[in-house]
């Protein structure tokens, strides 16, 4: 089974104010390729258009034993939730500041492919300093015990 990958910068340099698991449209040799982890969350972000929600800028890599019908890597996927997590979110989204990102993707217990989204707010630079400063501290303390 393929673990779990994690977007860990993205909680370096955003708040997750909510958090919403779903769905996403692929293709069977995207769904080959994250089986293997070949998954990259560098610039990826969520929009709406026509009141769905989209997935922009992941990266899945082309599966190694694919044919010519193999997947592009980055085109827009689109997130499958219900109605009303959708106006939910949009509403949300109409506040300043707020973005919605992914925080990763897993298989679940039936062996789908699921995204976790996050509702985030950018931090400013004295927040990235504060979270730096107890990722140390509590380096220290593991070292201590």
């Amino acid at each position: 089974m393929a673990k779990e990958m994690n977007n860990r910068q993205v909680f370096f340099n955003y708040f997750i104010e909510d958090k919403y698991v779903a769905g996403i449209v692929l293709l069977g040799t995207e769904v080959k390729s994250i089986r293997d982890g070949k998954v990259s969350f560098n610039d990826a972000f969520c929009l709406f258009d026509n009141n769905e929600l989209w997935l922009r800028g992941l990266y899945i890599a082309e599966y190694s034993h694919g044919t010519v019908n193999n997947h592009i890597a980055v085109h827009d996927r689109k997130l499958l939730l219900q109605k009303r997590e959708l106006r939910k979110l949009q509403g949300k989204l109409k506040d300043k500041g707020l973005t919605i990102v992914p925080l990763r993707v897993f298989f679940n217990e039936n062996n789908l492919v699921k995204v976790e989204i996050g509702l985030a707010k950018g931090k400013k630079l004295h927040d990235k300093r504060e979270t730096i400063k107890q990722r140390d501290v509590e380096r220290e303390l593991k070292r201590w015990k």
